[in-house]
Protein backbone atom coordinates (compact mmCIF):
# COMPACT_ATOMS: atom_id res chain seq x y z
CA UNK A 1 0.00 0.00 0.00
CA UNK A 2 2.42 2.40 -1.09
CA UNK A 3 2.33 5.62 -2.72
CA UNK A 4 5.08 8.12 -3.87
CA UNK A 5 3.05 11.55 -4.42
CA UNK A 6 5.11 14.25 -2.68
CA UNK A 7 4.14 16.80 -5.27
CA UNK A 8 0.65 16.01 -4.74
CA UNK A 9 0.61 16.16 -0.78
CA UNK A 10 2.58 19.35 -1.15
CA UNK A 11 0.31 20.62 -3.96
CA UNK A 12 -2.80 19.96 -1.41
CA UNK A 13 -1.02 22.17 0.69
CA UNK A 14 -0.70 25.31 -1.48
CA UNK A 15 -4.42 25.18 -0.02
CA UNK A 16 -2.97 26.74 2.98
CA UNK A 17 -0.40 28.87 1.21
CA UNK A 18 -1.94 29.90 -2.10
CA UNK A 19 -4.07 33.72 -2.20
CA UNK A 20 -7.47 34.13 -3.93
CA UNK A 21 -7.99 36.73 -6.81
CA UNK A 22 -10.11 39.97 -6.27
CA UNK A 23 -13.65 38.89 -6.24
CA UNK A 24 -14.84 41.73 -7.98
CA UNK A 25 -15.87 40.17 -11.55
CA UNK A 26 -17.00 36.82 -9.53
CA UNK A 27 -19.41 39.50 -7.59
CA UNK A 28 -20.69 40.92 -10.72
CA UNK A 29 -20.92 37.89 -12.90
CA UNK A 30 -22.61 35.86 -10.00
CA UNK A 31 -24.70 38.51 -8.65
CA UNK A 32 -27.80 37.19 -7.42
CA UNK A 33 -28.97 33.37 -6.50
CA UNK A 34 -27.22 31.70 -9.34
CA UNK A 35 -29.03 32.87 -12.54
CA UNK A 36 -29.45 31.23 -15.69
CA UNK A 37 -31.77 27.78 -16.52
CA UNK A 38 -30.73 25.20 -15.04
CA UNK A 39 -30.08 21.69 -16.94
CA UNK A 40 -30.07 18.25 -15.31
CA UNK A 41 -26.25 17.30 -16.12
CA UNK A 42 -25.38 14.49 -18.73
CA UNK A 43 -22.53 13.61 -16.74
CA UNK A 44 -20.70 13.46 -13.26
CA UNK A 45 -18.10 16.25 -14.23
CA UNK A 46 -15.07 17.23 -12.07
CA UNK A 47 -12.51 19.84 -12.14
CA UNK A 48 -9.49 18.59 -10.40
CA UNK A 49 -6.03 20.25 -10.68
CA UNK A 50 -3.51 18.76 -12.23
CA UNK A 51 -1.38 17.76 -9.11
CA UNK A 52 -3.76 16.23 -6.99
CA UNK A 53 -4.32 12.57 -8.42
CA UNK A 54 -5.34 10.57 -5.56
CA UNK A 55 -9.23 11.95 -5.61
CA UNK A 56 -9.73 11.36 -9.38
CA UNK A 57 -7.97 8.14 -9.32
CA UNK A 58 -10.29 6.93 -6.33
CA UNK A 59 -13.38 8.22 -8.34
CA UNK A 60 -12.39 6.48 -11.12
CA UNK A 61 -11.58 3.05 -9.39
CA UNK A 62 -15.24 3.28 -7.38
CA UNK A 63 -16.83 4.13 -10.97
CA UNK A 64 -15.96 0.68 -12.12
CA UNK A 65 -16.96 -0.52 -8.51
CA UNK A 66 -18.66 0.43 -5.68
CA UNK A 67 -20.30 3.55 -7.52
CA UNK A 68 -20.78 1.66 -10.77
CA UNK A 69 -24.74 1.88 -10.81
CA UNK A 70 -24.14 5.86 -10.71
CA UNK A 71 -21.62 5.74 -13.05
CA UNK A 72 -23.61 4.19 -15.32
CA UNK A 73 -26.95 6.65 -15.10
CA UNK A 74 -24.57 9.78 -14.85
CA UNK A 75 -20.90 8.91 -16.15
CA UNK A 76 -17.84 10.57 -14.69
CA UNK A 77 -15.71 12.85 -16.65
CA UNK A 78 -13.21 14.86 -15.52
CA UNK A 79 -11.32 17.92 -16.45
CA UNK A 80 -7.98 19.48 -14.77
CA UNK A 81 -5.99 22.55 -14.49
CA UNK A 82 -2.87 23.22 -13.08
CA UNK A 83 -3.87 24.85 -9.26
CA UNK A 84 -2.59 28.15 -9.75
CA UNK A 85 -5.01 28.63 -12.59
CA UNK A 86 -7.99 27.17 -10.30
CA UNK A 87 -9.74 30.34 -8.74
CA UNK A 88 -9.68 32.35 -12.30
CA UNK A 89 -10.93 28.74 -14.05
CA UNK A 90 -13.72 29.02 -11.39
CA UNK A 91 -14.54 32.25 -11.77
CA UNK A 92 -15.25 32.69 -15.23
CA UNK A 93 -17.50 28.94 -14.97
CA UNK A 94 -19.35 30.41 -12.67
CA UNK A 95 -19.74 33.94 -14.23
CA UNK A 96 -21.11 31.62 -17.49
CA UNK A 97 -23.29 29.58 -15.11
CA UNK A 98 -21.15 26.64 -16.41
CA UNK A 99 -19.77 24.96 -13.08
CA UNK A 100 -19.44 21.15 -13.20
CA UNK A 101 -21.01 19.10 -11.12
CA UNK A 102 -18.14 18.55 -8.87
CA UNK A 103 -15.03 20.77 -8.48
CA UNK A 104 -11.99 21.48 -6.28
CA UNK A 105 -12.28 24.46 -4.30
CA UNK A 106 -10.84 27.71 -4.43
CA UNK A 107 -7.20 27.85 -3.13
CA UNK A 108 -8.45 29.80 0.22
CA UNK A 109 -11.78 29.77 1.73
CA UNK A 110 -13.11 32.74 0.79
CA UNK A 111 -13.82 32.03 -2.71
CA UNK A 112 -15.79 29.13 -1.66
CA UNK A 113 -17.72 30.90 0.61
CA UNK A 114 -18.33 33.90 -2.19
CA UNK A 115 -19.73 31.09 -4.63
CA UNK A 116 -21.88 29.95 -1.64
CA UNK A 117 -23.25 33.67 -1.54
CA UNK A 118 -24.05 33.91 -5.31
CA UNK A 119 -26.60 30.68 -4.69
CA UNK A 120 -23.69 28.62 -7.07
CA UNK A 121 -22.57 26.41 -4.20
CA UNK A 122 -24.84 23.47 -2.89
CA UNK A 123 -25.93 23.51 0.36
CA UNK A 124 -23.98 19.55 1.86
CA UNK A 125 -25.39 19.87 4.63
CA UNK A 126 -29.04 19.65 3.84
CA UNK A 127 -28.31 17.46 0.62
CA UNK A 128 -26.48 14.71 2.67
CA UNK A 129 -29.63 14.77 5.98
CA UNK A 130 -31.49 13.96 3.05
CA UNK A 131 -29.59 11.27 1.34
CA UNK A 132 -29.19 9.77 4.80
CA UNK A 133 -25.57 9.72 4.68
CA UNK A 134 -24.60 12.72 6.60
CA UNK A 135 -23.16 10.24 9.57
CA UNK A 136 -21.23 8.80 7.07
CA UNK A 137 -18.40 12.01 7.72
CA UNK A 138 -16.19 12.33 10.56
CA UNK A 139 -17.22 14.78 13.21
CA UNK A 140 -14.10 16.29 13.29
CA UNK A 141 -13.90 16.33 9.82
CA UNK A 142 -17.20 18.07 9.29
CA UNK A 143 -16.33 20.79 12.95
CA UNK A 144 -13.33 21.78 10.58
CA UNK A 145 -14.47 22.22 7.61
CA UNK A 146 -17.21 24.88 9.62
CA UNK A 147 -14.88 26.45 11.01
CA UNK A 148 -13.01 27.27 7.82
CA UNK A 149 -16.16 27.84 6.13
CA UNK A 150 -18.14 30.34 8.16
CA UNK A 151 -20.15 27.38 10.06
CA UNK A 152 -21.14 26.03 6.57
CA UNK A 153 -20.58 22.28 5.59
CA UNK A 154 -19.57 24.04 1.99
CA UNK A 155 -16.87 21.09 1.23
CA UNK A 156 -16.50 17.35 1.18
CA UNK A 157 -13.52 15.79 3.35
CA UNK A 158 -11.74 13.94 0.54
CA UNK A 159 -8.65 14.77 2.59
CA UNK A 160 -8.73 15.31 6.19
CA UNK A 161 -5.10 16.12 8.08
CA UNK A 162 -4.31 16.19 11.26
CA UNK A 163 -0.67 17.89 12.44
CA UNK A 164 1.62 17.02 15.20
CA UNK A 165 5.20 16.01 15.59
CA UNK A 166 6.54 12.73 13.67
CA UNK A 167 9.60 11.17 15.49
CA UNK A 168 12.09 8.75 14.65
CA UNK A 169 11.74 6.00 17.61
CA UNK A 170 15.17 4.78 16.71
CA UNK A 171 16.80 7.83 17.20
CA UNK A 172 14.94 8.89 20.26
CA UNK A 173 16.11 5.23 21.82
CA UNK A 174 19.67 5.28 21.06
CA UNK A 175 19.92 8.55 22.96
CA UNK A 176 17.59 7.79 25.88
CA UNK A 177 14.76 9.85 25.08
CA UNK A 178 11.21 9.78 25.89
CA UNK A 179 8.27 11.41 24.26
CA UNK A 180 7.93 14.92 25.54
CA UNK A 181 4.67 16.32 27.17
CA UNK A 182 5.47 19.40 27.19
CA UNK A 183 7.43 22.13 25.33
CA UNK A 184 10.24 22.55 28.02
CA UNK A 185 10.71 18.76 27.44
CA UNK A 186 11.16 18.97 23.76
CA UNK A 187 13.38 22.15 24.13
CA UNK A 188 15.96 19.39 26.14
CA UNK A 189 15.39 16.59 23.91
CA UNK A 190 16.26 18.61 20.95
CA UNK A 191 19.69 19.87 23.10
CA UNK A 192 20.77 16.54 24.20
CA UNK A 193 20.07 15.04 20.37
CA UNK A 194 22.02 18.54 18.97
CA UNK A 195 25.07 17.80 21.59
CA UNK A 196 24.93 14.18 20.23
CA UNK A 197 25.20 15.38 16.73
CA UNK A 198 21.91 14.84 15.87
CA UNK A 199 20.01 17.67 13.67
CA UNK A 200 16.36 17.79 16.15
CA UNK A 201 13.73 19.43 13.28
CA UNK A 202 13.67 19.16 9.97
CA UNK A 203 11.75 21.92 8.36
CA UNK A 204 10.78 23.87 4.91
CA UNK A 205 11.22 27.46 5.48
CA UNK A 206 11.47 28.12 1.57
CA UNK A 207 7.53 27.22 1.80
CA UNK A 208 7.44 29.14 5.55
CA UNK A 209 4.54 27.36 6.83
CA UNK A 210 6.28 24.09 8.30
CA UNK A 211 7.67 27.11 10.49
CA UNK A 212 5.05 29.13 10.98
CA UNK A 213 2.57 25.87 12.06
CA UNK A 214 5.10 25.69 15.33
CA UNK A 215 3.94 29.12 16.12
CA UNK A 216 0.42 28.18 16.25
CA UNK A 217 1.12 25.43 18.40
CA UNK A 218 2.72 27.47 20.91
CA UNK A 219 -0.27 29.45 21.25
CA UNK A 220 -2.74 26.97 20.91
CA UNK A 221 -1.31 25.76 23.58
CA UNK A 222 0.06 28.73 25.86
CA UNK A 223 -3.62 31.39 24.87
CA UNK A 224 -6.15 28.26 24.23
CA UNK A 225 -7.77 26.89 21.26
CA UNK A 226 -9.21 30.34 20.59
CA UNK A 227 -6.42 32.48 20.25
CA UNK A 228 -5.77 32.97 16.72
CA UNK A 229 -9.73 33.54 16.10
CA UNK A 230 -9.49 36.66 18.57
CA UNK A 231 -6.41 38.47 16.21
CA UNK A 232 -9.74 37.55 13.48
CA UNK A 233 -11.82 39.47 15.92
CA UNK A 234 -9.86 42.26 16.64
CA UNK A 235 -9.87 41.42 20.27
CA UNK A 236 -6.54 40.72 20.63
CA UNK A 237 -3.28 41.64 17.73
CA UNK A 238 -0.19 39.52 17.14
CA UNK A 239 1.68 42.52 18.72
CA UNK A 240 0.69 41.31 22.14
CA UNK A 241 3.18 40.59 24.33
CA UNK A 242 1.72 36.93 24.83
CA UNK A 243 1.67 36.13 21.11
CA UNK A 244 5.05 37.79 20.40
CA UNK A 245 6.26 34.98 23.09
CA UNK A 246 5.62 32.42 20.47
CA UNK A 247 7.45 33.81 18.04
CA UNK A 248 10.16 34.21 20.38
CA UNK A 249 9.79 29.99 21.15
CA UNK A 250 10.42 29.79 17.87
CA UNK A 251 13.04 31.48 17.44
CA UNK A 252 15.08 30.42 19.88
CA UNK A 253 14.73 27.03 18.59
CA UNK A 254 16.47 28.64 15.51
CA UNK A 255 19.11 30.38 17.12
CA UNK A 256 20.48 27.60 18.95
CA UNK A 257 20.99 25.45 15.35
CA UNK A 258 17.70 22.75 15.87
CA UNK A 259 16.87 23.47 12.04
CA UNK A 260 20.28 22.83 10.86
CA UNK A 261 22.24 24.95 8.12
CA UNK A 262 20.38 27.00 5.51
CA UNK A 263 16.67 26.15 6.69
CA UNK A 264 15.51 29.51 4.56
CA UNK A 265 16.79 27.34 1.54
CA UNK A 266 14.64 23.87 2.36
CA UNK A 267 11.97 22.91 0.28
CA UNK A 268 9.16 21.06 1.46
CA UNK A 269 10.26 17.43 -0.69
CA UNK A 270 14.06 18.06 0.93
CA UNK A 271 12.66 18.11 4.39
CA UNK A 272 10.76 15.57 3.99
CA UNK A 273 13.88 13.57 3.06
CA UNK A 274 15.71 14.59 5.68
CA UNK A 275 13.37 13.38 7.96
CA UNK A 276 12.69 9.75 6.28
CA UNK A 277 16.77 9.46 5.69
CA UNK A 278 17.19 9.65 9.47
CA UNK A 279 19.31 13.05 9.33
CA UNK A 280 16.56 14.55 11.46
CA UNK A 281 15.15 13.35 14.57
CA UNK A 282 12.11 15.20 14.20
CA UNK A 283 9.62 16.36 11.44
CA UNK A 284 6.19 18.72 12.41
CA UNK A 285 3.72 17.65 9.47
CA UNK A 286 0.09 16.56 8.82
CA UNK A 287 -1.11 12.93 8.52
CA UNK A 288 -0.42 13.74 4.29
CA UNK A 289 2.92 12.72 5.27
CA UNK A 290 1.82 9.06 6.15
CA UNK A 291 1.44 8.22 2.36
CA UNK A 292 5.59 9.19 1.78
CA UNK A 293 6.29 7.07 5.35
CA UNK A 294 4.68 4.37 3.84
CA UNK A 295 6.68 4.35 0.71
CA UNK A 296 9.24 2.17 0.94
CA UNK A 297 10.85 3.81 -1.67
CA UNK A 298 11.81 7.18 -0.14
CA UNK A 299 11.37 5.80 4.07
CA UNK A 300 15.35 4.53 4.39
CA UNK A 301 14.20 4.42 7.95
CA UNK A 302 11.33 1.86 7.85
CA UNK A 303 8.07 3.44 8.72
CA UNK A 304 8.39 0.54 11.81
CA UNK A 305 10.53 3.37 13.17
CA UNK A 306 8.49 6.53 13.11
CA UNK A 307 5.81 7.76 15.79
CA UNK A 308 3.36 10.23 16.13
CA UNK A 309 3.58 12.82 18.83
CA UNK A 310 0.96 15.49 19.41
CA UNK A 311 2.65 19.48 19.86
CA UNK A 312 3.60 19.67 23.38
CA UNK A 313 1.97 21.23 26.56
CA UNK A 314 2.93 24.58 27.50
CA UNK A 315 3.14 24.82 31.04
CA UNK A 316 0.64 27.30 32.65
CA UNK A 317 -1.12 27.05 29.03
CA UNK A 318 -5.41 27.27 28.82
CA UNK A 319 -4.86 24.84 25.47
CA UNK A 320 -5.29 21.12 25.78
CA UNK A 321 -2.77 18.61 24.08
CA UNK A 322 -5.18 16.65 22.65
CA UNK A 323 -6.45 19.78 20.12
CA UNK A 324 -5.22 19.19 17.18
CA UNK A 325 -4.56 21.21 14.42
CA UNK A 326 -6.48 19.93 11.23
CA UNK A 327 -7.62 20.52 7.84
CA UNK A 328 -9.21 19.47 4.40
CA UNK A 329 -6.64 19.94 1.93
CA UNK A 330 -7.98 21.02 -1.50
CA UNK A 331 -11.97 20.89 -0.45
CA UNK A 332 -14.60 19.67 -3.04
CA UNK A 333 -17.78 20.70 -3.96
CA UNK A 334 -20.76 20.73 -5.58
CA UNK A 335 -22.66 23.18 -8.04
CA UNK A 336 -26.16 23.67 -6.77
CA UNK A 337 -27.41 24.27 -9.87
CA UNK A 338 -26.76 20.35 -11.51
CA UNK A 339 -27.51 18.93 -7.95
CA UNK A 340 -30.45 16.42 -8.96
CA UNK A 341 -30.99 12.67 -7.92
CA UNK A 342 -28.61 11.53 -10.55
CA UNK A 343 -26.06 13.71 -8.36
CA UNK A 344 -27.35 12.75 -5.02
CA UNK A 345 -26.58 8.95 -6.30
CA UNK A 346 -23.23 9.29 -6.89
CA UNK A 347 -22.55 11.45 -4.00
CA UNK A 348 -24.14 8.77 -1.54
CA UNK A 349 -22.11 6.23 -2.64
CA UNK A 350 -19.39 7.96 -2.33
CA UNK A 351 -20.08 9.40 1.44
CA UNK A 352 -20.37 5.36 1.75
CA UNK A 353 -17.05 4.21 0.01
CA UNK A 354 -14.53 6.83 -0.35
CA UNK A 355 -13.44 6.69 3.21
CA UNK A 356 -12.00 3.12 2.38
CA UNK A 357 -11.12 3.34 -1.41
CA UNK A 358 -8.61 5.98 -0.43
CA UNK A 359 -7.38 4.18 2.22
CA UNK A 360 -6.90 1.06 0.72
CA UNK A 361 -5.57 1.97 -2.29
CA UNK A 362 -3.35 4.92 -1.50
CA UNK A 363 -3.22 5.35 2.87
CA UNK A 364 -4.88 8.20 2.04
CA UNK A 365 -7.19 8.94 5.40
CA UNK A 366 -10.28 11.08 4.86
CA UNK A 367 -12.73 12.56 6.67
CA UNK A 368 -15.32 10.04 5.18
CA UNK A 369 -15.74 6.80 7.65
CA UNK A 370 -13.94 3.31 7.15
CA UNK A 371 -16.94 1.00 6.67
CA UNK A 372 -14.82 -1.64 5.16
CA UNK A 373 -11.78 -3.54 6.93
CA UNK A 374 -8.33 -2.24 5.55
CA UNK A 375 -5.02 -3.08 7.35
CA UNK A 376 -3.35 0.17 7.91
CA UNK A 377 -0.10 -0.02 6.17
CA UNK A 378 1.68 0.59 9.37
CA UNK A 379 1.62 1.36 12.84
CA UNK A 380 2.10 4.47 13.00
CA UNK A 381 -0.86 5.13 10.31
CA UNK A 382 -3.28 3.25 12.71
CA UNK A 383 -2.23 5.79 15.57
CA UNK A 384 -3.28 8.49 13.55
CA UNK A 385 -6.77 7.19 12.65
CA UNK A 386 -7.65 6.52 15.97
CA UNK A 387 -6.05 10.05 17.16
CA UNK A 388 -8.46 11.43 14.73
CA UNK A 389 -11.55 9.03 15.38
CA UNK A 390 -11.49 10.05 19.49
CA UNK A 391 -10.06 13.90 18.68
CA UNK A 392 -13.48 15.45 20.39
CA UNK A 393 -11.56 19.39 19.12
CA UNK A 394 -9.83 20.65 16.95
CA UNK A 395 -8.12 23.80 15.78
CA UNK A 396 -6.85 25.69 12.78
CA UNK A 397 -3.36 26.83 11.71
CA UNK A 398 -1.15 29.97 11.79
CA UNK A 399 -2.34 31.50 8.45
CA UNK A 400 -6.01 29.98 8.25
CA UNK A 401 -8.07 33.34 9.26
CA UNK A 402 -5.69 35.53 7.28
CA UNK A 403 -5.86 37.93 4.68
CA UNK A 404 -4.22 36.73 1.59
CA UNK A 405 -1.57 39.43 2.05
CA UNK A 406 -1.04 38.59 5.35
CA UNK A 407 -0.40 35.16 5.03
CA UNK A 408 2.32 35.65 1.97
CA UNK A 409 3.83 38.04 4.57
CA UNK A 410 3.97 35.75 7.78
CA UNK A 411 5.44 32.83 5.35
CA UNK A 412 8.04 34.56 3.18
CA UNK A 413 9.12 35.93 6.68
CA UNK A 414 9.05 32.86 8.63
CA UNK A 415 13.07 31.28 7.85
CA UNK A 416 13.73 35.17 8.50
CA UNK A 417 12.64 34.67 12.33
CA UNK A 418 14.39 31.30 12.88
CA UNK A 419 17.65 32.56 10.81
CA UNK A 420 18.00 35.64 13.35
CA UNK A 421 17.56 37.91 10.72
CA UNK A 422 14.32 38.93 12.20
CA UNK A 423 13.47 39.46 15.99
CA UNK A 424 10.38 38.23 16.85
CA UNK A 425 8.72 41.30 17.68
CA UNK A 426 9.54 42.92 14.03
CA UNK A 427 8.33 39.22 12.34
CA UNK A 428 4.29 39.85 14.71
CA UNK A 429 4.23 43.48 13.68
CA UNK A 430 5.02 42.69 9.96
CA UNK A 431 1.87 40.39 9.98
CA UNK A 432 -0.50 42.16 11.91
CA UNK A 433 0.68 45.45 9.78
CA UNK A 434 -0.13 43.37 6.66
CA UNK A 435 -3.64 42.19 8.68
CA UNK A 436 -4.50 45.63 9.49
CA UNK A 437 -4.26 46.82 6.03
CA UNK A 438 -6.74 44.77 4.23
Amino acid sequence: MSVRLPRARRARLSLLTAGTASFALLATACGGSGGGTSAAPEDFSYLSVTENTTVKTALTTMSKGACEAANDALPLKVETVPQASLDQKLQLLAGQNALPVQFAAGNAPALTQQLAKSGKVADLEKELKSLGVLDQLEPAAVSTIKALYGGELQVLPYEYNIEGIFYNKKLFQENGLKVPDTWEELGAAAAKLESKGVQPFSASGQQGWPLTRLISGYLYRSLGPDALQKVADGKAKLTDPEYVKAAEEVAALGEKGYFGKGVGSIDYDTAMNEFLNGKAAMFYMGSWALANISDDEQNKVGAENVGFMPFPAVSGGKGSIDQYPSNVGLGITLSAESFDEKTGDWVSCIAKNYGSTALKDHGSISGFKVNTEVKDANEVTTQVRDTISSSKQNVLWFEALFSTKATTVSQTNAASLVAGSMKPEQFMQTVQDALAAE
